[in-house]
């Protein structure tokens, strides 16, 4: 494994305990981390990266302790935060060679290739003159992610990577980590977008209030809602009443009234057909069923 958690805690001053005995083996790879806002997974990510020290455990990143080995651990770390920032008053190209010059890439020939080349793999060359802040929210999230990938590291860590991108920019986005993470890198993609984890990757873990309740493969937590997704035609005023007693996972206008999807163990008193689950359906009923937490707002 390439990375190994255990018996990882982090309390934060005040008391509240925001990773409770994390134990997790992640393998080279596109590894997801899933789960609903406010879970710990920016916690786990920014303890992975160094930024924060955890109350207990240990972790290793290969072969090298966080206690111990921190620096020789940043120097093998790509990191993309959620609230990822630059200086304004550099142009695009001039932020990478920043970021270059910081990893530690001090020949200035072989620094300004590979901020060419980075620019070019992300799509960025041919707006290289830019103003960083001019950018397109898309743009500057594969400037953030070029910053990450610069020294070829062997772990990447994101966080919320796609949050605010429309849905053009979220499909090159993940098409760009599943490119890196053929080279036998290490990613680990943290999102509460579940779309973003059945698209690209192979082992995932659900995190929920700052406890690791599922590992496997998505296609392991499909397993879970198998003959659990139903599909219900209902009249337009029994929609309120619907959501009141499933969980709702879409709504689909259908003539006079609505086609609705919902994940439950059976429905009473409508008209339903089992449908097909997908990941999203598979999350929530697992974090309707197992984990009791869903609620209807």
């Amino acid at each position: 494994m390439s990375i190994t958690i255990k018996d990882l805690n982090k309390v934060y001053a005040n008391g509240r305990h925001a990773l409770k005995d994390i134990n997790l083996d992640i393998p080279s790879g596109m590894f997801g981390l899933l789960g609903p806002n406010g879970a710990g997974k920016s916690t786990l990510m920014r303890i992975l990266v160094a930024l924060m020290e955890p109350t207990s455990g240990q972790v290793d990143v290969y072969g090298y302790d966080l206690k111990k080995h921190r620096k020789e651990i940043r120097g093998i770390l790509g990191y993309l935060p959620q609230d990822f920032r630059f200086f304004a008053q550099y142009k695009t190209y001039e932020f990478l060679d920043y970021a270059a010059r910081l990893s530690g890439m001090n020949n200035t020939k072989i620094r300004k290739r590979a901020v060419d080349d980075m620019l070019e793999n992300v799509g960025l060359f041919d707006v290289r003159e830019r103003y960083a802040n001019k950018l397109s929210g898309g743009m500057k999230r594969r400037l953030g992610i070029a910053q990450a990938l610069i020294h070829s590291p062997k772990v990447i860590i994101v966080d919320e990577p796609t949050t605010g991108l429309d849905p053009e920019e979220r499909i090159r986005f993940r098409n760009l980590l599943s490119k890196v993470s053929g080279d036998d890198a290490t990613i680990i993609l943290s999102t509460h977008i579940v779309g973003d984890i059945s698209s690209t990757c192979n082992r995932m873990a659900l995190l929920n209030q700052g406890e690791v309740s599922f590992v496997g493969s998505p296609q392991d937590m499909l397993k879970h809602a198998e003959g659990k997704v139903w599909r219900i035609k209902i009249l337009g005023d029994q929609l309120a009443e619907i959501d009141s007693k499933y969980p709702v996972i879409a709504t689909i206008p259908s003539g006079t009234g609505w086609e609705v999807q919902v994940v439950a163990d059976e429905i009473v008193g409508y008209d339903a057909e089992l449908f097909a689950p997908n990941l999203e359906h598979a999350y929530v009923y697992y974090m309707e069923n197992k984990l009791n937490l869903w609620t209807n707002d």
